[in-house]
């Protein structure tokens, strides 16, 4: 079957279409003939050689299609069921570990951006009800990251505020969960036009933080002088005094990113006196994936997806992705 795949030491220019074989199928795996992917920062990274892989690694940790066969112990799924992959194949429940962070599709073992896959039926779950197959393969990382910082780890309660940054798919995702939740928006970007953009997904607040470097205490103004309730920070080391500035008493931030830089200073003293919870986010569980499927099928949220590209323009996808002009999700279907 046809598969992208990756020649060391990396670059998008050493994306190139192979082949790949199926695995065999086993009683608790089931067959997934996959349509789509989606592009996230990790995918991109690994791409560049970032995170070494073996030669021929076939990237995408973003994956959606059919079923087209079950294993004879599979009772979740039968052929014909639409599903979407899972990040951490082996992170089932409960709190992370280290053994269940291991084998991520793309990076530890082959990834989504190939035309079939077998796989153990607990690497996969069922995509929302009426989903295309590219809406579905937005939600494995950017849609899990998001609700997990807002809803696992952080609890949002209607009427809270949520500062999120930028137009990128995480953000994005925030937007519409925080909004659907009943909270209050906050969101910044340095493109006027991908702010008018945010509003019309129901953003109450916009900030564009080049031309307001102090857009941390400007956020707070916005509260009254209270403080957001919870920041979806993807900048990292760049923009985390910025987000502390903005955050209140006791509030939240769900460390998700590390766009603006790996490391810099941190305002140490400003987190202790504020009291401020900062959480490590990376991705989720399968059982987060389930309960986060739940809530999209009751509330109807769908996916902003910018550009569409055939499976063998990956690389294209890849420089629209690095030039961030895109607003939402970068797919690959085919």
């Amino acid at each position: 079957m046809r598969a992208i795949q990756l020649k060391k030491p990396g670059g998008i220019d050493n994306l190139y279409v192979g082949t790949s074989e199926l695995a065999p199928m086993g009683p608790g795996d089931i067959h997934v003939r996959l349509h789509a992917s989606s592009l996230n920062y990790h995918d991109y990274i690994v791409v560049l050689g970032g995170i070494p892989t073996p030669d021929g690694r076939i990237p995408m940790s973003d994956g959606a299609g059919i079923v087209v066969a079950v294993g004879e112990n599979v009772t979740e799924f039968a052929a014909g069921d639409h599903v979407v992959s899972t990040f951490f194949p082996l992170w089932l429940a409960g709190q992370p570990t280290i053994a269940g962070m291991q084998r991520v599709p793309g990076d530890r073992n082959d990834g989504y951006a190939r035309e079939e896959v077998v796989a153990p039926a607990t690497s996969f779950t069922k995509a929302p009800a009426g989903y295309t197959h590219a809406e579905a393969a937005t939600l494995t990382c950017a849609a899990l990251t998001a609700w997990r910082g807002l809803f696992v780890e952080a609890s949002l309660q209607p009427g809270e505020t949520v500062l999120v940054q930028g137009s990128g798919g995480v953000s994005v995702f925030a937007l519409q969960f925080a909004k659907a939740a009943g909270a209050n928006v906050i969101a910044t970007s340095s493109s006027d036009a991908k702010l008018e953009k945010l509003r019309a997904l129901g953003a109450d607040h916009l900030i564009n933080y080049k031309q307001d470097e102090a857009w941390g205490m400007t956020a707070r103004k916005l509260t009254g002088g209270r403080g957001v309730d919870h920041v979806v920070e993807i900048g990292g080391a760049g923009t985390l005094t910025q987000s502390i500035a903005a955050t209140r008493l006791n509030g939240n931030i769900a460390m998700i990113g590390v766009l603006a830089g790996l490391a810099g200073n941190v305002a140490t003293a400003a987190i202790m006196s504020g009291n401020i919870k900062v959480n490590g986010i990376t991705v989720g569980s399968r059982e987060h994936q389930t309960a986060m499927i739940r809530a999209i099928d009751a509330n109807g949220i769908k996916p902003v997806i910018d550009s569409s590209f055939a499976l063998e323009k990956i690389g294209d996808a890849f420089r629209l992705q690095a030039s961030a002009a895109h607003f939402g999700k970068i797919v690959l279907e085919w």
